[in-house]
Formats: structure tokens, C-alpha cells, sequence
């Protein structure tokens, strides 16, 4: 095999795993910490799911990413996404649900200044301030659907054993709807800066698939699907369980909550939509889904005005996690260009 293609391989394998094995927490986290699902369960769904949404609905972010810079050499991509990868298996050492996203970022800016080239102030604008707005948005949401829920369920009288049924299988439905999100806007972290160079350079894994991108995208959806499978479990248990103690009701409103918010940065026909309108659309761009989902724990004990209930230890420490990961991702990423 070619080595640059080779290299490509191991890039996005890692990239995948590192991703699958961490950011799959803020999708089933709450349901498996909750003891609602069982992990084998969510880690099955999740993993059929994101790459049904990296196949058929990736291009919305990768696009957007794309914005940020265009590399045309298969061995940049590859080093950048390596130095993103490094920094999420390193956090994910750690148990805390950090962002792929500011990881990939971070990386690129390193590469960036590693190569004098100039920054995209606007673009990075525009992903900065969903580091900010995401777990904002996610907290609004999940406190608004918790009270409905609540007050639903006050009226309704629901028995226990029936309730904790229909929980299971909301549980399980918002999932899969979190993991499709996941897979349609987080595919462009795994695989978005190997458009470029595959199209440039004419590079083609399965001949049988004639889009560049969708064959990206199933490769790098299978290596995220791996890492579901294989070492998510321990986050899962940090995100659903650590940070506050949610019931089975708040835990499936925590990763609707989630999968709502990515699918606001993942959808082409609802951005075409609100655009064709004069209205505000979110930009197409990978966001932050472990943000999104502490921002919806967040939200939940807001609503239920148990802020002394929040485990403040924890929340500092991954707050801290969000701050060190683009920058430890830039600093990896710069010393790896200047030495290769």
C-alpha cells in the first residue's frame, strides 16, 4: 500500500476510535449511567446509527470545516488529525468527556502557524462561539422539555413499572437519534480534511462508490463505530452517572436534548430552510457534542433548582478539559510539523 495512503488509514482509524470511544458517552451516557440501557445495547445502536448518519447526512458539516482550511497533501491531513486524536485519547484517559471538535481545531491552528499561513478569523469565529452557545442551547432546551415532561407526567398519574417501560424505549429511540447526529455532524472531525486531497490527488478506496466523500464517510464512521465498541463504556459511565443524578425521565430528556442541538448543525435542508426565509440558520460546522451534553445535565438541575446537587469537583475539571484540549491540540500539532 501506498505509504501515504497508509498513513491516511491509521490517521483515520485512530481519529474514529478516539472519537467513537469518547464522544459516544454524550449520546447513551445518561441512559447506561442510569441503568436504563444496558451498555452492549447503546453501544449496538449507537454504533448502526452513526454510520447510517455519516453515510447519508455528512457533508453538511464537512462542508463547513472545509471553510476553514483546505489541505491537498494526505500527509498534513493525516498529522493534523493525528494531533487531534492524541489529545482525545488523552483526555479520554482521564474519563472526561472532552470535544473532538476543539481537539480538531485546535490542531488545525497548529498546523496553521507551524506553516505561516494565514488564519480564518471569520470561520474560527464562527466555531468558537459554538463552544459557548452549544451547551448553552442544550441546557436551555432540556430545562424547557424537562418542565413539560414534569408536568405531563403529574397529570397523566402513569404507573412506575409502565412508565419505566416507555423509558426504556424513549431511551433507546433518543439514542439512535443522538447517534444518527452524532455520525452526520461529527463524521467531519474524522474525515473532513481528506476531501480535498482525495479529490485532488484522484484517490479512490472502493472503486463500487463513485463519491469521494460518502466512501470517507463510511470508512471513518466504521473506525467511530470501533471505538463505541471497544472503550466508550468508561466515559459513559462519568457523563450518565458522576456529574449529577439524574432520573430515567431527565436522562432521556438529557440526550434528546443533545441529538436536537447537532442535528441544528448537521441539517443542509433545514439550514436551506430557514436561509430561504430571512431567518437566523445555525452554520453548518462540527460542534461540540460532550458539550452539548453537560450543558444538558446542566439544564435539567437548573430546572429542578438542585444546583447543590451538581458535582462542582467534576464540572470544574471537565471545564478545564475544554479549555486545555485546543490547546494542547495546537501545541502537538504545531511541534509535529516543525519535526517532520
Amino acid at each position: 500500500m501506498d505509504p501515504p495512503l497508509l498513513l491516511f488509514f491509521l490517521t483515520v482509524l485512530f481519529m474514529g476510535w478516539s472519537l467513537g470511544a469518547n464522544d459516544a458517552a454524550n449520546v447513551f451516557g445518561t441512559a447506561v449511567g442510569t441503568r436504563m440501557v444496558r451498555f452492549c445495547t447503546a453501544a449496538l445502536v449507537s454504533s448502526v446509527c452513526v454510520v447510517i448518519g455519516a453515510v447519508t447526512a455528512g457533508k453538511g458539516a464537512s462542508e463547513g470545516l472545509s471553510s476553514l482550511v483546505t489541505i491537498d497533501r494526505i500527509q498534513d491531513s493525516s498529522l493534523i488529525a493525528l494531533s487531534a486524536g492524541a489529545t482525545v485519547l488523552l483526555m479520554t484517559r482521564f474519563a472526561l468527556p472532552v470535544s473532538t471538535s476543539q481537539a480538531l481545531i485546535g490542531s488545525i491552528s497548529g498546523f496553521m502557524i507551524a506553516r505561516d499561513l494565514p488564519l480564518h478569523i471569520s470561520s474560527l469565529t464562527s466555531i468558537w462561539a459554538t463552544w459557548v452557545y452549544g451547551p448553552v442551547l442544550a441546557g436551555i432546551t432540556s430545562a424547557l422539555l424537562y418542565l413539560i415532561f414534569h408536568r405531563i407526567l403529574m397529570r397523566r398519574h402513569i404507573h412506575l413499572l409502565t412508565l419505566d417501560r416507555y423509558n426504556r424505549i424513549l431511551l433507546i429511540a433518543a439514542g439512535a437519534a443522538g447517534s444518527y447526529a452524532l455520525g452526520a455532524n461529527n463524521i467531519a472531525n474524522v474525515t473532513g480534511l481528506f476531501i480535498s486531497s482525495f479529490t485532488a490527488q484522484k484517490i479512490s478506496v472502493f472503486p463500487a462508490i463513485q463519491d469521494t466523500a460518502t466512501e470517507l464517510f463510511l470508512i471513518g464512521s466504521l473506525a467511530i463505530a470501533l471505538g463505541i465498541i471497544t472503550y466508550s463504556k468508561r466515559v459513559m459511565m462519568s457523563v450518565g452517572s458522576n456529574l449529577f443524578e439524574l432520573s430515567p425521565v431527565a436522562a432521556f430528556i438529557v440526550v434528546l436534548s443533545t441529538a436536537l442541538v447537532l442535528f441544528l448543525f448537521s441539517s443542509v435542508s433545514l439550514h436551506i430552510y430557514l436561509v430561504e426565509r430571512n431567518l437566523p440558520a445555525p452554520p453548518l460546522i462540527p460542534v461540540s457534542q460532550s458539550q452539548a451534553s453537560v450543558g444538558a445535565v446542566i439544564g435539567i438541575a437548573v430546572a429542578k433548582r438542585a444546583w447543590s446537587s451538581i458535582n462542582v469537583t467534576l464540572l470544574v475539571k471537565i471545564a478545564a478539559g475544554w479549555v486545555a484540549t485546543p490547546l494542547s491540540a495546537a501545541l502537538i500539532s504545531f511541534i509535529f510539523m516543525k519535526i517532520i
